[in-house]
């Protein structure tokens, strides 16, 4: 009964706070509205502290409880309930954390704008929509959760709704997601279908006896029905952690206000597919087909987005790019079967993501909402909190020795080396090649935006000063793990038992335990690090960094007119969005306008609706001229009709 208090308290919590700042935010105002939401997500955030520690010091189980029953229908049951084990537990805390510092962060850098309090309505309804989804023990309440955080994402997007784009941007996330959950649902049914269970538990125990399974996709083709399945649901991970070509939504989420890109971007929405395919990995374990596909499509996600990173002149896209690159890296990890390499990079990427994101609103603000790097330069000075940590968040980020991201990214691209299955030759060459590109467009960033000479708005420059201690203090709170939580946990995530019973992979498969095989330590991990390729790469990126944007600015001139035609695809985005646009959109709107004119004009209202009413109108002309009114034209008409009467039964006989 406690333990299921608290993780109804862990869920509810934020949700309360939502509904108030949300239904009566005129009578709570402005104060009311971020105290509530903070406490709500503060009491949530201690107690998802509480059970994750609860699972470090050994001293919890997993717990698998069922709240109550919604439907059953034909033997199957759609209930709610908790899975709450250490990957549960890791997710909680890492939601929550994030979330309350963004929730503090907002209340600095919202204080000025319309709609305070329905801004932090939708952040905290955000926050129980997430802790819905990852909490969750069957496959109805991921699904809720998994809507859910789009239909919050699809509010906040467009949060500004007096701006055009940001309508734009909203619906484009909208529409972008729905065609990964059309596959997401699709393979939920596929799974309800031949198990008649919705419970993970069930599900996962008849799927081994599911691994040989043929199902007929399209006549005369016989498919792996777990290969159907799970590539089905990754069709759902693609939208949701946008990964090519279901990417084109995210860069264009920097519409809504900076906080809720540090809460998309760090620990939720775009994190809910990783989450959902290493709660899947007994079912992916089981189709290596499957795992390719998944290997290659993160490791691709990876670099190329990445490029793009490196032309983008928004401080908010550049981080965007970033986030999508770095998603990528956790999808390759999960088809290269290290599904805990992949949680780990997850982890410590919410970190040093939420601190780069509320760094850049910091450095917005004080340049008064200009975002345009070109214009930026020499901040420093002015915010020296500022510049110091997102220091530390893009050192992080780069894969530095002995910071968090150094751990998690290294242990990605080695886990892709050592995996042996379809596509990982393709997959580690990229991720090798992408640690370089990271490392370009990071430091790009920094450099013109924290060094050189100053903005060249003089009236900016001369406003310029350090944000307040609202903006500041999670800055500094986010920065601290971004540092030294990767030295701190690798040992029990990646090669320790610390997510023995929340993830499985075949014995075969376990490119992790090879590698602890070699595991010496922290410090022995870092020792092997800066012997490998990722780390000089990364220092490579650093240093072309450095000397293009603060050495000899010209180059970069240079290198943009003598590669005109390449920067022309990266700063297209590949055509992406003028393919969606004009192919998919366009190709829409075009066979809704051929229903439209020949099926609801043409052949509803036309021949259906006016046709039968012209048709009787035509009916009734005719028969209005048999309605005379004269005795013996209706006696003539009784005659003629007996006589045919009689003549039909004459000629029957």
């Amino acid at each position: 009964m406690i333990v299921e208090t608290i993780y109804l308290t862990i869920v509810l919590a934020p949700l309360i706070g939502a509904i108030i700042a949300g239904l009566w935010r005129n009578q709570v105002g402005k104060a009311g509205a971020h105290w509530v939401t903070i406490i709500g997500v503060g009491i949530s955030c201690v107690l998802s502290i509480y059970v994750l520690l609860g699972f470090t010091h050994g001293d919890a189980e997993s717990q698998n409880l069922s709240l109550y029953t919604w439907m059953v229908s034909d033997g199957l049951r759609f209930e709610i309930g908790f899975l709450v084990d250490q990957l549960t537990a890791m997710m909680m805390a890492v939601v929550t954390f994030v979330s309350l510092m963004v929730h503090i962060y907002t209340v600095g850098y919202m204080a000025h704008e319309e709609g305070y309090q329905r801004f932090f309505s939708y952040i905290a309804l955000f926050t129980f929509s997430m802790l819905m989804l990852v909490m969750s023990n069957n496959f109805m309440q991921l699904f809720f959760g998994w809507e859910a955080v789009g239909l919050v994402s699809y509010l906040l997007i467009g949060f500004y709704f007096k701006k055009e784009t940001a309508i734009f941007a909203n619906l484009k996330a909208f529409l972008v997601n729905r065609v990964g959950d059309f596959g997401f649902i699709l393979g939920i049914a596929a799974i309800a279908m031949y198990t008649n269970s919705l419970d993970y538990a069930e599900v996962f125990e008849k799927s081994a006896g599911l691994a040989n399974e043929q199902i007929t996709v399209f006549p005369g083709t016989s498919w792996s029905l777990m290969t159907v399945i799970c590539v089905l649901l990754f069709i759902g991970a693609m939208g949701k952690s946008a990964q090519m070509p279901l990417h084109v939504w995210l860069p264009d989420s920097m519409e809504g206000p900076t906080p809720i890109s540090a809460l998309i971007h760090a620990a939720t929405m775009v994190t809910a597919g990783i989450f959902m395919v290493a709660r899947m990995s007994p079912l992916y374990e089981l189709s290596e087909t499957a795992l390719s596909f998944v290997l290659i499509i993160g490791a691709t996600t990876a670099f190329f987005t990445g490029l793009i990173g490196i032309v983008q002149n928004d401080i908010k896209r550049v981080v965007a790019y970033s986030t999508l690159s770095q998603l990528g890296y956790m999808i390759a990890a999960l088809g290269a079967s290290a599904y805990a390499a992949g949680v780990f990079h997850l982890m410590t990427h919410a970190f040093f993501k939420a601190l780069l994101f509320l760094a850049a609103g910091s450095v917005i603000i004080g340049m008064h909402h200009d975002q345009d790097i070109r214009n930026m330069g020499g901040i420093r000075k002015y915010m020296p909190i500022t510049w110091i940590t997102s220091l530390l968040g893009s050192l992080a980020l780069i894969g530095t020795p002995f910071f968090s991201g150094f751990f998690s990214k290294d242990a990605i691209i080695e886990s892709v080396h050592l995996a042996d299955r379809f596509g990982t030759n393709y997959a580690y060459y990229l991720l090798v090649a992408g640690v370089f590109v990271t490392a370009l467009y990071s430091f790009r960033m920094f450099f013109l935006v924290f060094h050189g000479n100053g903005p060249r708005d003089e009236h900016a420059k001369a406003h310029l000063h350090e944000s307040p201690w609202v903006v500041t203090v999670p800055l500094v709170l986010l920065a601290i793990p971004s540092v030294v939580i990767g030295w701190f946990t690798i040992e029990p995530m990646l090669f320790g038992e610390f997510f023995k019973d929340a993830i499985y992979v075949d014995s075969a498969n376990d490119v992790l335990a090879h590698m602890g095989e070699g595991y010496h330590g922290a410090l022995g991990f870092v020792v092997h690090g800066v012997m490998q390729a990722p780390f000089w790469l990364a220092l490579g990126g650093f240093l072309t960094a450095w000397y293009i944007y603060m050495m000899k600015p010209s180059i970069a001139l240079d290198i943009k007119v003598r590669f005109d035609w390449l920067y022309t695809i990266l700063d297209r985005k590949y055509g992406f969005d003028e393919l969606f646009q004009f192919v998919f959109a366009g190709g829409s709107r075009m066979l809704g306008k051929i229903f439209w004119k020949g099926g609801d004009q043409f052949l509803i209202d036309g021949v259906a609706v006016n046709g039968s009413a012209h048709g009787v109108g035509w009916l009734a002309s005719v028969a209005r001229y048999l309605q005379t009114g004269f005795l013996n034209h209706y006696a003539i008409a009784m005659i003629l009709g007996l006589i045919g009467l009689v003549g039909w039964f004459v000629i029957l006989q």
